[in-house]
């Protein structure tokens, strides 16, 4: 299968707050996207686009670049979509271009509860680092920390 990875464009971000919607309790807004793309100069986001309708975006995935190490923010994937490896593609593409500017770590939070997205993240190498209690603001959820070395 082909699909495109690029960076996001604020045209994206109709198609992103569907995704949204439909994915979290609490979905960022479309001021947070546009923020994170115009006004964080931290911010890098890439969106993923179908083979077969290259205007849908299918998945998503952004993190802050400082100085050596990176934060991944999100990757999220069209429930209609999960179990393909998209968010496998999302992060590969996080982790190729945070090596292109120098990061040796990346980190992430992940819901206690989100087993498949703890399976993922280990796939790709993300190993198990700690908890932040009360992380999520919508349920008061604990967080996993996880981290991975890219040099």
């Amino acid at each position: 299968m082909e699909y495109k990875v690029r960076p996001m464009q604020i045209e994206d971000i109709e198609n992103i707050l569907e995704i949204e919607k439909v994915s979290y309790p609490t979905p960022w807004s479309a001021y947070a996207f546009r923020c994170e793309i115009f006004d964080n100069d931290f911010a890098r986001y890439f969106v993923i686009e179908g083979e077969e309708d290259t205007a849908k975006i299918i998945g998503y995935g952004g993190m802050w670049i400082i100085v050596d190490e990176a934060h991944i923010t999100n990757i999220t994937v069209a429930p209609e979509h999960r179990g393909k490896k998209i968010g496998e593609i999302i992060i590969g593409q996080l982790v190729m271009y945070a090596k292109s500017k120098g990061v040796l770590r990346m980190t992430l939070e992940v819901r206690v509860s989100n087993e498949s997205a703890q399976r993922l993240y280990g796939k790709m190498g993300f190993v198990y680092a700690g908890i932040r209690p009360g992380y999520y603001v919508d349920n008061n959820e604990d967080a996993i920390i996880m981290w991975k070395e890219i040099y």
